[in-house]
């Protein structure tokens, strides 16, 4: 028998950011290098080109974050709109951002932009695992669910590298 899943939900990892030291003693505030900005605005052709469409975009609150879920809100088909999400902000753990999301998530297919470990670590609970897998800067998972929260584990569609992503770009 298969369960109905009803809620698309995409693990989305920051693209690259500038490095930690002082430059950017503050981290909240680290955004994405040119580079990175340039390769996820890739990944993003490839997920158009893979014909995803989201309705809401929920971010971390920290910078490299945020311009990563613009960006990605910027190349897509009717442009979601982007929410911050305190508890995306690191250590704030997967329940956290269940209970938060719950009151939120009005429409079926979500993008989640955070950070790592993190985002392993909610993978690994809405999918019911026991060892959390590992995002790379840029890296998108879709995990299927019932409902937020899930009444049972999600089911992994697809989980994609970024390189992987880029070469599905036109």
């Amino acid at each position: 028998m298969t369960v109905p899943r009803d809620l698309e939900v995409y693990l989305v990892r920051h693209a690259p950011a500038g490095e930690r030291g002082p430059e950017w003693p503050d981290d909240t505030l680290r955004p994405l290098t040119a580079e990175g900005r340039k390769s996820f605005q890739r990944v993003v052709k490839g997920l158009v080109a893979a014909d995803i469409e989201l309705d809401a975009i929920f971010t971390s609150p920290l910078e490299r974050c945020r311009q990563t879920a613009e960006i990605l809100s910027a190349g897509l088909r009717g442009k979601p709109r982007v929410q911050p999400l305190d508890s995306l902000a690191p250590g704030a753990g997967a329940a956290a951002v269940m209970a938060e999301l719950g009151g939120l998530v009005k429409k079926p297919r979500i993008a989640l932009v955070g950070h790592e470990p993190d985002l392993g670590k909610l993978a690994a609970q809405l999918l019911g695992l026991k060892r959390a897998p590992e995002f790379r800067k840029g890296g998108i998972a879709r995990i299927d669910l019932t409902g937020l929260p899930p009444s049972g584990p999600g089911l992994l569609v697809w989980f994609a590298p970024p390189r992987l992503l880029r070469r599905m770009a036109p």
